[in-house]
């Protein structure tokens, strides 16, 4: 099973911070291992662009939509037997001390 993983900043982190090289070491395990199909940082919410249409009308604005101090700063897709799997491995993830990991499978359009 796929999952995406997004990584979120938190307005309350875990006093341990991240130690240099950490991230690297968490993604070298997770694609040795064949779980990680691809990942990447995002850059800052405020060079987003919120997209949304209403009768007809496209209308985009700067930034989130939504006023926020916790924003996804990142995303890995996972490849899985289990959604326990992929908590395990969203658990070892430095953010999940530092902001929080969010987990959800796939969910293809011809299911149902």
């Amino acid at each position: 099973m796929r999952f995406m993983m997004f990584v979120a900043s938190d307005s309350q982190p875990d006093a341990n911070p991240e130690a240099p090289g950490e991230v690297e070491a968490w993604v070298d395990d997770v694609d040795s291992r064949g779980k990680r199909i691809t990942g990447d940082r995002l850059r800052p919410a405020s060079s987003a662009k919120t997209v949304r249409v209403r009768g007809g009308r496209k209308m985009v604005s700067d930034g989130p939509f939504t006023e926020s101090k916790e924003v996804i700063v990142g995303f890995d897709i996972l490849e899985c037997d289990s959604i326990e799997e992929a908590v395990e491995i969203a658990a070892k993830h430095p953010m999940a001390r530092a902001g929080r990991l969010e987990v959800r499978a796939f969910w293809p359009f011809e299911e149902e």
